[in-house]
């Protein structure tokens, strides 16, 4: 192959079409000859012209070759060790999921990986201790969730009491005599309420409910209304990779909240709602949240049913009877999939909220966990691979919006590194701050791919986390080796990359915030994942370092 750039001519010993070694050549054979090496000199010129072409594209760790399939089931074992241990500390695995994700099949071993339920550098052993004690730590907070259902329901039934009998007098709630905020106003700062409540806001589809995303500053109110999964009105903060001590403990080990608590394994319920409800501003959270759970569980998208039979194969009756034992209401026009499907979500919702308190509930999260239900089938795995889900996601679910606005931020910056022209037309239409991609930062691109370009979307992005976790970025993965260096924020690329797919569109056609923001919804179904990554790598590649450095200043 002649090297690319190399002038053809002078490599034939020529200078220009006729004379040196190719003359000689022409004037000793005979015509045909002479067309077929003339054929084949052409064909030469368009493989050095394709060739050269092709390196300046090549950048992200998947364009240099063919991509490579899927982590398989025959390539997972053999990374392991006779004890059971990862080899070389998970980094062939880490690349392996990083290029191709993983295969359906093994999802269930693979993802407590990723998700950090189990250390890359864990043997067999270790990990079945580890089963077994979170096993235990998630049916204790099971425990606290029943008896807090039972608590609320009767609190509610007291306060009721206490209202009709004294209307104009003191309005304190029987359970506790602390002037808190009332449930209206706890209802009020964290939910979107439901369509009866809200009027004519949002629209309503097959039985879902809308999404209301609203911004509100000194110049504009922005609304974004979407109908195909569960109603969202949350806003966000810190979105670092620093992690909050009380919950987002280093696995394995324990949280400690549970084993530290003497009343925790009380066996009488009433010490143990005052221990759990003391770590909320009131038991209204609670009660609140259970409530929101539950709506946003029976409207849970049905998308993930193809992709498990076994799950779409339960009986009408298991399915009732566990709608029932965790309080499920409204459920009667679901099949018992989604009943069942819908029960899950809030077992282990629930759970969560009393896991990190701080954040509880809010909509949106019941969309990143159905996908983790629907691949883990059992419930207290599910809960903890959650768990290391949100610890990343959970500051999409803040009350204040620093964390939301931090990564609005860094997705403004890609753009405006990548594409002046593109962030110059964004500034003359006030959309410089990338508000209309919102929607994509909170719930992390669940409805804007189909549920299996979600699931490898984000397992290319846990396997980045989780190489950053493991300290492998820099030290085992040379710079020139893997070109785009794992980084958190491989999902803000990921937004940045379809908002410059769209580029010539905005700048030619889109003249308002609210024609871009269209666009965005629009994109739901339409992205290719693997292109949107090799888009969001090359990005990576590029701006990495500057972006770091100009967050840095």
């Amino acid at each position: 192959m002649i090297a690319s750039g190399t002038d053809i001519s002078s490599s034939f010993g020529v200078a220009g079409v006729g004379g040196g070694l190719f003359s000689r050549l022409m004037a000793t054979t005979r015509p045909n000859a002479a067309v077929a090496f003339t054929a084949l000199a052409g064909l030469a010129v368009v493989a050095v012209l394709f060739y050269s072409a092709s390196r300046g594209r090549l950048k992200s760790p998947w364009s240099r070759k063919k991509r490579k399939h899927a982590l398989s089931p025959q390539q997972w074992r053999s990374l392991f060790t006779p004890d059971g241990k990862l080899r070389d500390g998970g980094i062939k695995f880490l690349k392996k999921v990083r290029s191709g994700g993983v295969d359906p099949s093994i999802r269930t071993e693979v993802w407590p990986f990723l998700l950090g339920v189990y250390d890359l550098s864990s043997t067999e052993e270790e990990r079945d201790a580890v089963r077994v004690q979170k096993r235990k730590e998630y049916e204790k907070l099971r425990k606290q969730c029943q008896s807090l259902l039972k608590f609320g329901t009767e609190s509610i039934k007291l306060d009721d009491d206490e209202m009709n009998c004294n209307k104009e007098g003191d309005t304190q709630h029987v359970a506790h005599g602390d002037a808190s905020p009332t449930l209206e106003d706890v209802v009020s700062a964290r939910e979107s309420i439901s369509s009866d409540e809200k009027g004519s806001n949002l629209r309503y589809l097959d039985g879902t409910s809308g999404v209301l995303l609203e911004r509100d500053d000194s110049s504009r109110q922005m609304a974004i209304a979407d109908a195909d999964a569960s109603a969202l009105n949350t806003e966000s903060s810190d979105s670092d990779s620093s992690e909050d001590p009380e919950v987002s403990q280093t696995f394995p080990s324990s949280d400690g909240r549970e084993d530290n608590d003497p009343d925790f394994n009380s066996k009488n319920s009433s010490p143990l709602v005052t221990e759990v409800t003391s770590k909320f501003r009131n038991n209204e959270d609670f009660t609140t949240w259970q409530r929101i759970i539950r709506l946003d569980a029976v409207r849970a998208n049905a998308e993930w049913i193809a992709y498990a039979p076994s799950l779409a194969a339960v009986s009408d009756d298991k399915a009732r009877h566990f709608a029932e034992i965790v309080g499920l209401k409204d459920y009667d026009h679901l099949e018992s999939c989604r009943i069942f499907h819908a029960a899950r979500l809030v077992t282990i919702l629930e759970a969560y909220a009393l896991y990190d308190p701080e954040i509880g509930y809010c909509q949106g999260m019941s969309d990143l966990l159905s996908p983790i239900v629907t691949v883990i089938t059992e419930d207290h795995e599910a809960f903890w691979c959650f768990v290391g889900f949100m610890r990343k996601a959970r500051h999409n679910f803040r009350l204040d919006e620093v964390g939301i606005r931090k990564q609005l931020n860094i997705v403004s910056r890609i753009i405006k590194f990548k594409d002046s022209h593109l962030y110059r037309h964004l500034q003359d239409l006030e959309a410089e701050d990338c508000f209309f991609v919102y929607r994509m930062v909170v719930v992390l691109f669940r409805r804007e791919l189909t549920f299996e370009q979600t699931l490898c979307l984000w397992e290319v992005m846990w396997a980045d986390q989780a190489a950053i976790r493991a300290g492998v970025g820099k030290s085992a993965w040379s710079r020139i080796r893997q070109r785009a260096p794992p980084t958190e924020d491989l999902l803000l690329y990921a937004i940045a990359a379809s908002v410059l797919q769209k580029r010539k569109l905005i700048i030619e056609k889109y003249n308002s915030m609210d024609e871009i923001i269209r666009e965005c919804n629009s994109m739901a179904g339409q992205l290719d994942v693997w292109k949107l990554l090799d888009d969001a790598h090359d990005l990576v590649v590029t701006l990495h370092e500057k972006i770091e450095t100009s967050l840095n200043e």
